[in-house]
């Protein structure tokens, strides 16, 4: 068994999946992107020498976000109640409010994404052995431990995730089993997108895709679930309400403590008689809380104050994408028309450059930095997979850190060029 695991694992790392290197290759689809929680740490003591001053820029995640003085005033002076009762008034209005911005029946306040996409799985796969449908590079397949067959009893097959987030709708078809009640087979009852897409470096799924995903959902009498993590990140790209993304779905969870800045949890929406449901397996999976109105507070300022403040994070993502291409000579390959959001992802191609030491010296004071800068600046980003770094804009990061993040790049690519032409 230990034999198996370990060939699926390199399989897996070599993007050799059932879907073939032939889709891989002709959709230009990276191959594996298991190392994404390998982030470095915040540095605990910034500096190197403890003279001058240090700026730190995190771009680990836009789940560093921390709550503001506004937030915190709302959580201390929220009304709660025991909400596993339905009596913490706070939560029933965040309730409300996230209902009605999704354009759905109800909703319910959930302690985490991971929790609420498997709630999700819960109710829309009644019986253990359901099957639902994913992307091989989502969120909910690779990053939330396999809870679906886990603790659901759902297996998952996948489709091939594609550069932009979507996936082959011939390919998506296929992978609906028809051969219920037989028992050789599962029976298909989900189909789940994420949006934006995280591994995809925030890729916002066109709405036609998502029309054309739901219509073939429709067809065969299946649900769609969207992962909408990030969704208002989505809806403020496109310019349209989140009702208008999520008209083509039958539920979504949306996170309140990425972008938004909630300190936790997450919203999970659908139609009426799914929300009850879904009440009866968060409590199962732990998840009644009691006077979370205080946790509720924060999300209801978050989606009422600060989701025009997302395009402040795209616009700052895109900045600093520009910056990396004016780099003379080039070291960094990026797709500026991929930059959709708040997330980016860009190459090295320098082969004596990797994106950990590029990561290393972005994150230290490195010598002469602070005479040449004026102070050290510490910019915290992610070795990724494929030989790429990402990096995340959110509510904590202002243009003027942008900016700093800009100099700290120029300076390290200039510090290793000048090392590069000495040898």
């Amino acid at each position: 068994m230990s034999f198996s695991c370990t060939f699926l694992f390199k399989l897996l790392n070599h993007g050799v999946v059932a879907s073939s290197k032939a889709f891989r290759a002709r959709h230009n689809v990276p191959a594996a992107a298991r190392g994404y929680y390998n982030i470095p740490e915040k540095p605990r003591f910034p500096g190197t020498s403890g003279a001058g001053s240090v700026r730190v820029v995190d771009l680990r995640s836009d789940t560093v976000t921390k709550p503001g003085p506004a937030m915190r005033r709302a959580m201390a002076e929220a009304e709660v109640g025991d909400d596993v009762m339905g009596e913490d008034p706070t939560i029933n209005e965040l309730q409300k409010i996230a209902a009605d911005m999704f354009g759905m029946e109800a909703a319910l306040f959930v302690p985490s994404g991971t929790m609420s996409n498997l709630i999700a799985v819960m109710v829309h796969c009644r019986e253990r052995g359901d099957e639902m449908i994913v992307g091989d590079l989502s969120h909910l397949h690779i990053y939330e431990q396999g809870g679906s067959a886990q603790l659901a009893g759902v297996h998952s097959t996948t489709v091939t995730t594609l550069p932009d987030g979507t996936f082959d709708l011939e390919q998506l078809e296929l992978k609906i089993c028809h051969g219920y009640p037989d028992p050789h087979y599962p029976r298909s009852c989900l189909i789940c997108v994420e949006n934006t897409h995280n591994i995809q470096g925030g890729r916002v799924l066109p709405l036609t895709f998502l029309q054309e995903v739901r219509t073939l959902a429709d067809k065969h009498g299946l649900s769609v679930h969207m992962d909408g993590a990030r969704v208002m990140n989505a809806a403020v790209a496109q310019g349209v309400p989140p009702s208008t993304i999520l008209q083509h779905t039958h539920t979504v969870s949306v996170c309140l403590s990425k972008g938004l800045g909630a300190p936790v949890g997450s919203m999970l929406a659908g139609p009426k008689n799914f929300i009850s449901q879904a009440v009866r397996c968060r409590k199962a999976l732990g998840g009644g809380m009691r006077q979370a109105g205080i946790l509720a507070a924060a999300g209801k300022l978050s989606l009422l104050e600060n989701v025009e403040k997302l395009q402040e994070d795209h616009r700052n993502a895109k900045t600093f994408a520009q910056a990396l291409l004016q780099c003379d000579p080039p070291l960094f390959i990026v797709d500026t028309a991929a930059v959709e959001t708040n997330i980016l992802c860009f190459h090295l191609q320098e082969l004596g450059l990797s994106p950990s030491e590029f990561c290393a010296r972005m994150g230290q004071v490195c010598e002469g930095e602070e005479a040449a800068l004026g102070q050290g600046i510490q910019v915290l980003m992610c070795p990724y997979f494929g030989n790429s770094v990402r990096a995340v804009w959110h509510l904590g990061i202002s243009p003027e850190d942008t900016q700093l993040a800009i100099q700290k790049m120029q300076f390290v690519a200039s510090q290793y060029l000048e090392k590069l032409r000495a040898q």
